[in-house]
């Protein structure tokens, strides 16, 4: 009898994913690849790929175990074909296998080759629906269409009556479906967070780490202090800690940075969450039940259950019903190329010193220090969307285009003409004195618009809303900053400016 190829993509390491729902262990093959085309196609940060290589390689190992049997090709290995496609044409041919079952990708591009593979294997290929998510991509579009805006907010709200999460019957507990007003504290310097949960790599992640740092030698950041989890075990050792340690502080300062300390009280679950070793329902419910343990307060849980249940299953519907568009919306017509400090972190902005030197070391950085500072310079500064998107794309080990795009196409930088948010997401130096400690060791002042000493976030984000104001100023969110602007003197708006312009051609110069 021949049996069933299934292919296992190295974001599916999840046990109950749908192409290995049905398996039948005497008869179907198991494939699981590491190849080139998806390895390289944009330049990952070594430790997203070793963190995706061995936790695929633990996998493997896993479902051996259990009795399945696996095809897994290695990196490295000298018949590696060098795409997916590729692969599962040798491994049809190599185990005689009847049809192809795969889950439905995160990316659109490997989405439209799988609907071709059909034609292309002359076998049945059966893309099935992925039942790690609450919603379906067909969900959030019929919720879409013919609503003259979305927001995630109302879409949450059908999220949590669908789940019953945080829910006494028809009502939110608490009698409101979003605490977000209590979210947004800055952090005290005598409040120290927990250190976060690390792993010592095994044989095979050290194996993983030698290939990385051989092979991918010219891709960013290193791979020799590689310490994230590999395995749900670990994975889920992560998410328990979190539940203890920091979800009773997480609300309170889910918005704060603090140079130095990258990891604060966020949970740091998405790289877990995302290639499918924790699923979202079961965090949320151990979130949940934290509160009604009396071991966290409702604005923690609840914020912690909007960023999953609300804006992480939003931005994927979002991103299904607006490609391929979306891949290339440039609202503002910006073409800025990045500055060579998106690579180094070499800058006098300490701000994004920091938050590019942490995205460099750790492949990671939290959603505050991603929006408000190297996204909200990416928009200042008018810098290229499809630059932009790569680069969010390669250096966090987290990201995938179904995630990674809207966030960074819609949220931070406008460039879908607001379908995704209300307004941009700018700010001046303001902010990010309030939300962190960044301005006090920075080269500059947070406290001057012009001048040598001023902060370049303070005169380019007035430069932004003066060159955009026959557009933004008519939303009615940004009403009150530009009466703001229009006090102010035809001086300091001139200088502003002047200022803002220097900086750019510099920038343009490098």
């Amino acid at each position: 009898m021949a049996g069933v190829l299934r292919l296992v993509l190295g974001d599916q390491l999840s046990h109950n994913i749908s192409s290995l729902t049905d398996c039948d262990k005497q008869n179907d093959v198991i494939l699981i690849a590491e190849v080139r085309e998806e390895a390289t196609y944009v330049k990952h940060h070594k430790k997203k790929i070793v963190l995706i290589f061995s936790a695929m390689r633990h996998f493997a190992a896993e479902l051996t175990e259990a009795g399945y049997t696996v095809a897994y090709r290695y990196y490295d290995d000298p018949d590696n074909q060098g795409s997916l496609l590729d692969e599962v044409k040798c491994a049809l041919r190599r185990f005689d296998c009847s049809s192809v079952v795969v889950t439905f990708p995160g990316e659109y591009r490997l989405l439209q080759s799988m609907q071709q593979w059909q034609q292309v294997l002359g076998v049945l290929v059966d893309i099935r629906p992925d039942n790690r998510f609450i919603s379906t991509p067909e969900q959030f579009s019929d919720w879409a269409d013919g609503r003259k805006q979305w927001r995630m907010e109302y879409f949450y709200r059908e999220m949590r009556k669908q789940t019953g999460l945080l829910m006494e019957g028809s009502q939110p507990i608490g009698g409101k479906w979003n605490f977000d007003h209590d979210n947004r504290k800055s952090m005290p310097s005598d409040i120290r967070p927990p250190k976060p949960y690390t792993v010592a790599p095994d044989n095979i992640t050290q194996s993983v780490i030698s290939l990385v740092e051989d092979v991918f030698n010219d891709h960013m950041g290193s791979a020799r202090d590689f310490c994230y989890a590999v395995t749900r075990e670990q994975a889920m050792e992560v998410a328990k800690q979190f539940i203890k340690q920091r979800l009773p502080s997480f609300g309170d300062y889910q918005d704060a940075m603090r140079e130095g300390d990258v990891w604060l009280f966020h949970s740091h679950l998405s790289f877990y969450l995302n290639c499918g070793l924790l699923l979202p329902l079961e965090v949320m419910q151990m979130a949940e039940q934290a509160y009604f343990n009396n071991a966290a307060p409702l604005n923690a849980v609840e914020g912690f259950i909007r960023q999953i249940l609300g804006w992480r299953e939003y931005v994927r519907g979002f991103y299904w019903h607006c490609m391929p568009a979306l891949k290339h919306d440039n609202f503002f017509e910006h073409s800025r190329a990045l500055p060579d400090f998106y690579w180094t972190a070499h800058t006098n902005m300490n701000c994004m010193r920091q938050c590019i030197g942490d995205t460099k070391k750790h492949a990671y950085a939290h959603h505050i220090q991603r929006l408000m500072v190297i996204g909200n310079f990416s928009l200042l500064a008018g810098l290229d969307p499809v630059a932009v998107n790569e680069w969010y794309l390669l250096v966090y080990a987290d990201a995938y285009e179904w995630v990674e795009m809207p966030n960074v196409s819609g949220m931070i930088l406008f460039a879908d003409g607001g379908k995704l948010a209300s307004k941009p997401y700018i700010a001046s130096g303001q902010y990010i004195n309030r939300m962190s400690d960044y301005c006090k060791n920075c080269g500059y002042a947070v406290s001057k618009k012009t001048g040598a000493k001023a902060c370049p976030f303070n005169y380019l984000y007035w430069d932004f809303l003066i060159k955009h104001q026959h557009t933004l100023s008519k939303n009615p969110r940004m009403a009150l900053i530009y009466k703001s602007l229009w006090r102010m003197s035809e001086e300091t708006i001139s200088d502003m400016q002047e200022q803002a312009q220097a900086l750019l051609s510099k920038l343009d110069s490098a």
